[in-house]
C-alpha cells in the first residue's frame, strides 16, 4: 500500500487563536470601516491575510539568530546572509532591506524618473505605487489566459512577449529603466512563470538593450512548479532550477518575508557593481548602514537560513500542498477560485460568486467581508480596492480579475484549519444569491489604498 502524503515537519511549539460569535464580529467589522487590514489580530480565527512574515520558523532558524553579530557595520551576519545570496542565487552584490517594499524604494529611488515605463506581468500593490508615486506607468503584459480562472495552464503567470515587445518598440529606451518579472505571479493568482518564459523575456529584454529585475517574493515556489510541471525539470535540484532563473537577470528584489521564512527582512541585490554603489545613498538614507540595511544581525542570520530551507524540494512541497489540499476541499463544493491552485494562496472568483454585488461596491472586498463574519476568517481583497485609482483621470480602476486571497502562512496552520475555510467558504457561497449589495469608501489614500481605506455599506 502507498503510503499517504504527511508533513516534512513536526510540531514543537502552539499558540492558542480565539474562537468568536458572530454578534462580536458584526461590532469589530465595524470598528475597523469594514477594512480587513484594521482588525486587531485577536479578533481572527485564522488568519489567511498574507504569507508574508507570518510563518512559523524552524528549530534552526531561531538556533542561528542566537548567533546574531548586531554590530552596526561589517557584522558576522551580514556576511553569512551575502554568502547565502551568492552561493543560491548567484548575486556578488546586494544591500539588506527590512522588507520587499523597501527593496523596491531603494532601487528606483536610483532608476525612476517621472514619465518613465516599467513593463511588467501583473506588478503587485507595492511594486505598482513604488512606480506610480514616481509619476512613471506600469503597463500590465501578462498573458490573457491569466484573466479566466477557469483555464487549467502550468504557467500561468507568464509574461505576454507579444505585449511587451509592443511597449519597447513604441517607448525610447531612455524611458525604460527596466522589465519587471514577479515570481510567482501574485496579482493574477499566485500562479508561476516558466522557464523558457523566463529565458524569453530576458532575450527580449536585453536585445532591446535593457534590464530585467525579477521580483522574487515567492521565486522558491515558482521553481517547485517548474521541477514539477516543465519538461526538462524533473530531475534537476530546486537550487539547480534558482540558479538558472537567475541567471537571466540583472537584479532582484525579495520580501525575504515569504519563501526564507523570517518575519522581516528583505534585500535588493545586482549584478551590475555601478548600479550597487548608486542604490547605497538610498540605502543609507531609508534604511540603515549598507552592511544592515534595517535589519538586526539575528534577522540576517534566520533569513540566510531561511533561503537553504525554502530551496528544499520537501519543504515546497509540504507548503504547496495544503494549498492543493484547500483547493481540492472548494473543488468538493463547486466553488469558483482561480486555478491551478497557487503556490502560496487560493484566490477565490469574487465575480463568479457574488453576481449581484455592483463593481462600483467592491465584489471582493464584500466577499472577504462575508467570510470574516461567517468565521472569523480573514483574507484580502485582490480587486478594485487594490488597483487604486487612474493616476491620471482618477477614476476607479476595475480590474479583469476580483478576487479574494486566503494566503497561507507557512508551516502554520494544518489541514484541519482548511477544513474549516473551505466549509466557511461553502456557506457563503450557499447564501450568495441574498448578497446583492457591497460598501463604498468614505477615507481613502491617493497610493496602496488599501492598507488603509475605510469603508461603509452601501445603501
Amino acid at each position: 500500500m502507498e503510503l499517504p502524503f504527511s508533513e516534512s515537519y513536526r510540531i514543537k511549539m502552539v499558540e492558542p487563536i480565539r474562537k468568536s460569535t458572530r454578534a462580536e464580529r458584526e461590532q469589530w467589522m465595524k470598528e475597523a470601516h469594514y477594512n480587513l487590514f484594521l482588525l486587531k489580530s485577536d479578533y481572527v480565527f485564522i488568519d489567511l491575510l498574507t504569507d508574508s512574515g507570518t510563518g512559523a520558523m524552524s528549530d534552526r532558524q531561531w538556533s542561528a539568530m542566537m548567533l546574531g553579530d548586531e554590530s552596526y557595520a561589517g557584522a558576522r551576519s551580514y556576511y553569512n546572509m551575502k554568502n547565502a545570496i551568492r552561493d543560491i542565487l548567484g548575486f556578488d552584490y546586494f544591500l539588506p532591506t527590512h522588507q520587499g517594499r523597501a527593496a523596491e524604494n531603494v532601487l528606483f529611488s536610483a532608476l525612476i524618473k517621472e514619465g518613465d515605463v516599467l513593463p511588467g506581468n501583473s506588478h503587485f500593490d507595492t511594486t505598482k505605487g513604488h512606480i506610480e508615486y514616481r509619476r512613471a506607468f506600469a503597463p500590465d503584459c501578462t498573458i490573457d489566459e491569466a484573466a479566466d480562472t477557469q483555464i487549467e495552464l502550468p504557467f500561468k503567470g507568464n509574461m505576454d512577449l507579444g505585449k511587451l515587445e509592443k511597449v519597447l518598440k513604441e517607448t525610447p529606451k531612455e524611458k525604460i529603466p527596466c522589465v519587471v518579472l514577479t515570481i510567482t505571479n501574485n496579482t493574477a493568482g499566485g500562479q508561476p512563470v516558466s522557464m523558457k518564459n523566463i529565458r524569453e523575456v530576458s532575450e527580449l529584454t536585453h536585445r532591446y538593450g535593457l534590464r530585467l529585475l525579477i521580483d522574487s517574493a515567492r521565486f522558491a515556489e515558482n521553481a517547485y512548479f517548474i521541477k514539477t510541471r516543465e519538461a526538462g525539470y524533473e530531475n534537476k535540484s530546486i537550487k539547480e532550477i534558482v540558479r538558472e532563473i537567475y541567471s537571466y537577470a540583472d537584479m532582484m528584489t525579495m520580501s525575504s518575508k515569504k519563501d526564507a521564512i523570517v518575519n522581516m527582512g528583505g534585500f535588493v541585490a545586482f549584478k551590475d557593481e555601478e548600479l550597487f554603489k548608486r542604490c547605497q545613498m538610498f540605502c543609507i538614507m531609508n534604511e540603515g548602514f549598507i552592511t544592515y540595511g534595517g535589519m538586526s544581525g539575528r534577522d540576517m542570520n534566520a533569513l540566510a537560513q531561511g533561503l537553504d530551507e525554502g530551496t528544499e524540494f520537501d519543504t515546497l512541497e509540504t507548503r504547496i500542498k495544503q494549498v492543493e489540499y484547500l483547493g481540492k476541499k472548494l473543488d468538493e463544493y463547486g466553488i469558483p477560485y482561480q486555478r491551478p491552485a497557487g503556490g502560496h494562496a487560493i484566490f477565490l472568483d469574487a465575480k463568479k460568486i457574488l453576481t449581484h454585488v455592483p463593481k462600483e461596491e467592491f465584489i471582493a472586498q464584500t466577499l472577504g467581508i462575508e467570510l470574516y463574519l461567517e468565521a472569523g476568517i480573514r483574507g484580502v481583497e485582490i480587486g478594485s480596492i487594490l488597483a487604486d485609482r487612474d493616476p491620471v483621470t482618477k477614476e476607479n480602476r476595475y480590474p479583469r480579475l476580483e478576487l479574494l486571497r486566503l494566503a497561507i502562512p507557512r508551516r502554520t496552520y494544518t489541514n484541519n484549519h482548511m477544513d474549516v475555510v473551505a466549509a466557511a467558504v461553502k456557506n457563503v457561497y450557499d447564501r450568495r444569491e441574498s448578497i446583492t449589495r457591497g460598501y463604498v469608501i468614505t477615507f481613502e489614500n491617493p497610493i496602496m489604498r488599501h492598507f488603509t481605506v475605510e469603508l461603509e455599506k452601501a445603501k
